[in-house]
């Protein structure tokens, strides 16, 4: 097929940077890839591997890029984008993988060189896992990947760069800001939230318990075993967003727990009822929409959906970054 882009710049690489680039690779959707990362390690494996065709630091990597893909810590990409500053060239399209996007739309585009967009993206795959190692080519497939254009976004960008994602074998929506943060607290956020909760309430458990656990536990653990300093992050980037899932699952537990108390089995019996009507709707609601439940929950990519965000802060050198998760 025809690239859609010349050159693809990523400024982290991490386990979602270094999935771009295998993806973009198999999908011969650009025709050179360069990568900047905070350790030489990665970079010379994707290097050495083919996976990348350049390595350097951000303004290098960036320069001549018609595509630069920021895949860093959310707390990180401004000062990564004003360190490349000088190698963005006009007509750029700067996009990224991050999980909470009202921080980044009201703080990227105001440092962002006259002549370059940007558009934010969200795929929502992942791992709980960390690290450029456990980078898949496959990774985006069937997963949704949210775009997050601004008013004055043109249509042919937008469209350049769904057309990008789509090419790597996600699912495209679009969402304002706004709506994007809100959707995700409920669907990948808060999710997160309980499990770390209960995870953190087992503490109180029999030590014997645990011996009985089984698919049910680990299942519903498992992503309570993410980053916890890279959730921290995500967590509190989104904390106005999450308040409301929040202080709803807050009164459905205390709910649940009352009528538990009361041995009101009728009661407890139809919660439960409801509960698996809410996801079975959610399921079967059309993509696009526009209702307010998750979609596709049946489809949904395990894993820890945001590892963009990792443990690490800006290293001491900006020019050089790698999203460790």
């Amino acid at each position: 097929m025809t690239p859609r882009f010349e050159k693809m710049a990523i400024l982290g690489l991490g386990l979602l940077g270094a999935s771009v680039a295998r993806a973009a690779r198999r999908a011969q959707v650009v025709e050179c890839i360069a990568a900047a990362s905070r350790r030489r390690g990665p970079m010379d494996a994707a290097l050495a591997a083919g996976v990348v065709d350049e390595i350097g630091g951000c303004e290098e990597v960036v320069r001549g890029a018609d595509l630069v893909v920021l895949c860093s810590p959310i707390g990180a990409m401004a000062q990564l984008v004003e360190a490349a500053g000088p190698g963005f060239r006009s007509g750029a399209l700067v996009t990224d993988v991050g999980s909470v996007k009202g921080v980044l739309a009201d703080r990227i585009p105001a440092i962002l060189p006259e002549g370059v967009e940007y558009i934010g993206s969200h795929p929502m795959a992942g791992s709980h896992e960390r690290g450029a190692e456990h980078a898949r080519a496959d990774l985006f497939d069937g997963a949704a990947c949210v775009l997050t254009p601004r008013v004055d976004t043109k249509a042919t960008t937008l469209a350049r760069l769904a057309g990008f994602w789509e090419t790597l074998g996600a699912r495209v929506v679009t969402r304002t800001p706004e709506q994007h943060d809100v959707d995700v607290a409920w669907v990948s956020h808060a999710p997160h939230v309980v499990a770390f909760a209960f995870a953190h309430a087992f503490q109180e458990a029999p030590e014997r318990a645990a011996d009985l656990a089984g698919s049910g536990f680990r299942d519903f653990t498992r992503i309570a075993q993410s980053d916890s300093e890279m959730w921290s992050e995500i967590l509190n980037a989104n904390r106005k967003a999450l308040s409301g899932p929040l202080q709803s699952f807050g009164r459905s537990m205390a709910q649940l727990g009352e009528a538990l108390e009361a041995g009101e089995i009728e009661t407890h019996e139809e919660f439960l009822a409801q509960a698996r009507q809410a996801l079975e709707q959610s399921a079967r609601l059309p993509v696009g929409s526009g209702a307010p439940r998750a979609r596709r929950v049946k489809n949904a990519r395990s894993g820890g959906e945001n590892p963009e965000i990792s443990a690490g802060m800006l290293p001491a050198n900006p020019r050089s970054v790698e999203n460790d998760s």
